[in-house]
């Protein structure tokens, strides 16, 4: 009932640019916290960047002063703006929402399925 929809991913070289885009649709009350997590092969998942709905964002060392998130909260859409990308950037990404809907009005935590980042020259 409730889908989360990343794009965005692409083979970038080092020292480039993506944003990624991921959109949460159906029957939504109300989104909380959106973030970004990224897996990398062989580790576990990481939080890349979260932002409240009021607009409190939180990052990882890692991509401080490289990535920033943002979210259009009329579309249910957030975006993560990747600067400066790094090799060691390359992962699956993947769009994290808590999202109440008509059917659970208390605050469920959703994944999308993910976007191949892959920084290589």
């Amino acid at each position: 009932q409730v889908q989360l929809v990343e794009s965005g991913g692409d083979l970038v070289q080092p020292g480039g640019s993506l944003r990624l885009s991921c959109a949460a649709s159906g029957r939504i009350i109300s989104v909380n916290t959106m973030a970004w997590y990224r897996q990398a092969p062989g580790k576990e998942r990481e939080l890349v960047a979260a932002m409240a709905s009021g607009g409190n964002t939180n990052y990882a060392d890692s991509v401080k002063g490289r990535f920033t998130i943002s979210r259009d909260n009329a579309k249910n859409t957030v975006y993560l703006q990747m600067n400066s990308l790094k090799p060691e950037d390359t992962a699956v990404y993947y769009c994290y929402a808590q999202i109440s809907t008509y059917s659970s009005v208390t605050y469920s935590n959703y994944w999308g399925q993910g976007t191949q980042v892959t920084v290589s020259s």
